[in-house]
């Protein structure tokens, strides 16, 4: 009986820090899409403009919510900027912006913070400091994604994979 009550008790302090990022409003289709889903439906129009005048080459991705968030929009990685564009996301009290190898909490938590990133500011700009290795691209240090987490549940609200 007591063992009973002992789950139970984890379960409910489980579901209170996942929902301490906000509720869903049903805006999400509810699905865990990973970002590797909708990489497909990346324009190839943005392919024409990967290569930077100092021969560098951009990263594009486009958000995909995870964990029954919503998170849309697309990233690009030039040099030593991070930019957001057309983003949105579910609201949270903690939204922080990683540069991860991975979309899962271990992978962020090993990951580089970016900074604070506001839900429903379309269009955002983070600087990546010290890792930029002169082509801008060398410092990525292998990093495959950029990862929307609320720090306070830590809990991933969606991410976008960098090609």
């Amino acid at each position: 009986m007591r063992a009973k009550a002992l789950a139970t008790t984890g379960l409910v302090a489980l579901a209170l820090t996942l929902t301490a990022c906000g509720a869903d409003d049903g805006a999400g289709s509810g699905d865990d899409m990973t970002p590797a889903a909708t990489d497909s439906m990346q324009s190839d129009d943005m392919q024409s403009d990967d290569m930077q005048s100092d021969g560098a080459m951009a990263q594009h991705g486009t958000f995909a919510g995870m964990n029954d968030k919503s998170v849309e929009g697309t990233v690009t990685v030039e040099g030593d900027t991070v930019t957001l564009s057309d983003f949105s996301s579910d609201e949270g009290p903690d939204l922080h912006l990683y540069l991860a190898k991975g979309t899962d909490e271990a992978a962020v938590e090993a990951g580089t913070e970016l900074g604070e990133v506001t839900f429903d500011e379309a269009d955002q700009t983070f600087t990546i400091d010290g890792m930029d290795g002169g082509d801008g691209m060398d410092g990525m240090d292998g990093y495959t994604d950029v990862v929307v987490h609320c720090d306070k549940a830590k809990a991933v609200f969606g991410a976008a994979t960098l090609m």
